[in-house]
């Protein structure tokens, strides 16, 4: 898997385009600004675009996707218990468990609230990569005092989610650096203190 990390908008949001080299095909992931950014990368690269994946509903990660939508004319993947404001124009609704396919790899839809009640994340476990959107950063967590985040939510899905993934699993998160979870163990005080307090 080859992975494209794109930095835009004034809270300086990641977004990925990920492709599979032998196929060409691709997804668009957290596209939350600047359309032509990425619809550009694809068609320069030959990419054929199989969706677009939201880890949440939050405007720096979804601000650019209905545009591409209909520019590159692939479907839109968001949790249901975020989809309510993009009734319109998103297309498969998940609900975490569901398995997807990047060329021949198969990768995870997790549901991990906390942040919102729908957020996710995608994780291949062949290429040892998760996109956690606002769930995981290299340093803290995401924010749960916004309209639907829950503190609880989210040490339950640090404590039966993201402290199962192995020191060797690269995060790619919604804002800042990706880095290793063997790193996020060591230097992100708050997962710490959530996993010292099980």
């Amino acid at each position: 898997m080859e992975i494209k990390r794109f930095i835009g908008g004034i809270l300086e949001a990641n977004g990925y385009v990920i492709s599979d080299p032998q196929s060409g095909s691709c997804f668009i992931i957290d596209p939350g600004y600047r359309p032509k950014v990425f619809s550009q990368y694809i068609a320069k690269a030959g990419l054929d675009p199989a969706g677009i994946l939201l880890t949440h509903h939050h405007s720096d990660h979804t601000g650019a996707a209905e545009q591409l939508r209909k520019t590159l004319g692939c479907p839109v993947y968001i949790h249901r218990l975020d989809a309510d404001r993009y009734g319109e124009w998103t297309d498969v609704y998940l609900d975490g468990g569901e398995t997807l396919h990047l060329g021949e790899e198969r990768f995870q839809v997790l549901h991990t609230p906390g942040h919102t009640k729908g957020s996710i994340c995608f994780l291949f476990r062949k290429s040892r990569a998760c996109f956690t959107g606002d769930f995981v950063f290299n340093v803290d967590l995401g924010r749960t005092d916004l309209n639907d985040g829950s503190e609880e939510e989210m040490r339950q899905s640090i404590l039966n989610v993201a402290d199962r993934w192995p020191g060797d699993m690269t995060i790619y998160p919604g804002h800042g650096d990706s880095c290793t979870m063997r790193t996020v163990r060591k230097i992100n005080q708050e997962f710490i203190d959530i996993v010292a307090k099980r």
